[in-house]
């Protein structure tokens, strides 16, 4: 995190500095321009200033008012404007017009440039010519007594005066100079004062920036929380409502693309839950058939070998056999109807009856057995109307009542009875004897499962009734269950009923 805003933070830095040197540059650049060209340029506007003044007043020498009182003011104008010293003389070196003071030594400079150029010195005494026609000559020349340098025009009128007119350089240097170190002061603090505001601005722009940037690394942890505030129209304003959107579509897609992983992983739980079954189902069955089997071959060759003049045994060995066979039949019978009914493929038909009615059919056929047992059968012969299947729910008290007629103990009590609640009716089926094991409550209800095998084999149980319980009461969407006792155990189920008596309380009778 710490090297990602070291790069988002350089983004400034580099703008900053990249404008920042710009500026610095374009202020060298204009320095150094300044510095090779401002003094020739300067230069060549003060001739310009000495060649208007000479045709100013040549113009009015023309016109014949050079030496009247009515040009004094327009020729102060020309030498104090054009910061020029003039000088008008006769032939004879008498001083017409005079800008300064000291006449005599301008004049006897006029006098020396004069009569060099008569001479037609070369050196033009020291004086570099920089322009000459018919009219003028004009130089640069250096005042020895003053040790300094100047531009100097000196022709001949259009009355036939001379004219001096001359201009110090070292004023156009020192004007040079002083513009160089102001634009230096100022281009030094023009870079300062402009990398600041830059770094300002830039920070201003970056911002929104590194706000995507740590969007964009929010979203590649897949926290999708995080939004852009939206604050004007530009591009980066609109980057950042894209972003948004982009986050919104990325949350959606990876939430749907989650919810399908989730389902997939339960279609796979349940494939392998299915191949658990199947190889389960294979191997209790190949268990279960494997006993019954071996009895019926082993009876069969005994009844085959050894009891062929017994006829007593011989018929000892049928009743195993056949026993054997109605258990395998009644085992296969029931796996028939369980995968009937997990599969959906036996239709629910719901319908009203009387489920005290249907209670006393099935004591009925089981009453052989309870004598032989020696139980009492208590509930209630009062009617009682129930919404459900009525076959099924047959098959579900009939396994309830051999369930408790087989684990029997102790006081070999049965007990049928009714609890209403609301809309349901809860049935419960009594029997006095052992509790079931807390560890195998949740197991009782699985295919082949069973508590004491070595029991329920005693009395042919397969292990399967339950499950069939089960799945019948889940077809009609209500529930079923177990409680234990101190002195026995408790199955009951729960079905729909549209009228009740007033009277909610359990009401048995005792049938011995």
């Amino acid at each position: 995190m710490a090297k990602n805003k070291k790069k988002q933070h350089s983004i400034t830095t580099q703008i900053t500095l990249t404008i920042v040197g710009l500026v610095a540059g374009t202020v060298l650049l204009c320095w150094l321009l300044n510095v090779t060209l401002l003094e020739g340029y300067y230069t060549r506007y003060k001739q310009e200033v000495l060649e208007n003044g000479f045709q100013q007043i040549n113009a009015a020498s023309e016109q014949g008012i050079l030496n009247t009182s009515d040009y004094d003011i327009d020729f102060e104008k020309i030498c104090s404007n054009g910061n020029l010293t003039i000088l008008i003389i006769t032939s004879d070196g008498t001083v017409v017009r005079s800008s300064t003071n000291g006449v005599e030594n301008l004049r006897m400079q006029f006098m020396e440039i004069i009569m060099a150029s008569v001479q037609n010195d070369d050196m033009h005494l020291n004086m570099k010519v920089l322009k000459a026609n018919d009219n003028y000559v004009m130089g640069e020349k250096e005042d020895t007594r003053l040790e300094s340098d100047y531009l100097i025009l000196w022709g001949t009128l259009a009355d036939g005066n001379l004219l001096l007119a001359r201009t110090p350089l070292e004023s156009i240097k020192e004007s040079a100079q002083v513009s160089n170190r102001l634009l230096m002061d100022v281009g030094v603090v023009a870079v300062i004062v402009s990398g600041i505001i830059i770094f300002f601005v830039t920070r201003r722009i970056t911002n929104p920036i590194l706000q995507l940037t740590d969007i964009s690394k929010k979203m590649a942890e897949f926290d999708f929380d995080a939004k852009y505030e939206v604050k004007g129209d530009n591009e980066i304003e609109q980057l950042g409502e894209h972003m948004n959107q982009l986050s919104e579509i990325l949350e959606r897609t990876i939430s749907e693309l989650k919810s399908a992983n989730n389902e997939l992983k339960i279609d796979i739980e349940k494939k392998e839950q299915i191949d658990e079954m199947r190889k389960d189902f294979l191997s209790n069955v190949s268990h279960e058939l494997k006993t019954p089997l071996a009895l019926i071959q082993g009876y069969a060759e005994g009844l085959q070998e050894c009891v062929q003049d017994d006829p007593e045994s011989r018929n000892f060995y049928c009743e195993v056999i056949t026993d054997e066979a109605e258990k395998m039949n009644r085992m296969v019978k029931k796996l028939l109807t369980l995968n009937q009914l997990e599969f959906g493929n036996d239709a629910i038909v719901m319908e009203r009856f009387d489920i005290t009615e249907l209670i006393r059919g099935v004591a009925a056929s089981n009453a052989i057995i309870l004598e032989q047992k020696g139980a009492i059968l208590e509930f209630d012969e009062q009617p009682f109307f129930v919404w459900a299947d009525e076959f099924k729910i047959e098959e579900v008290i009939t396994n309830y009542l051999s369930n408790a007629i087989n684990h029997l103990e102790g006081e070999n009590r049965i007990k049928i009875s009714y609890e209403c609640k609301q809309d349901v009716v809860r049935v419960s089926v009594f029997n006095t004897g052992k509790p079931i094991p807390e560890e195998d409550i949740d197991n009782i209800w699985i295919k082949f499962y069973k508590v004491d095998k070595a029991r329920t084999r005693a009395y042919g149980g397969s292990g399967i009734g339950l499950s069939i319980v089960k799945a019948i009461m889940d077809s009609m969407h209500q529930q079923c269950g177990v409680i234990n006792h101190e002195d026995g155990v408790e199955f009951w189920i729960e079905l729909d009923t549209s009228n009740r008596d007033d009277n909610e309380e359990e009401r048995e009778i005792t049938i011995a």
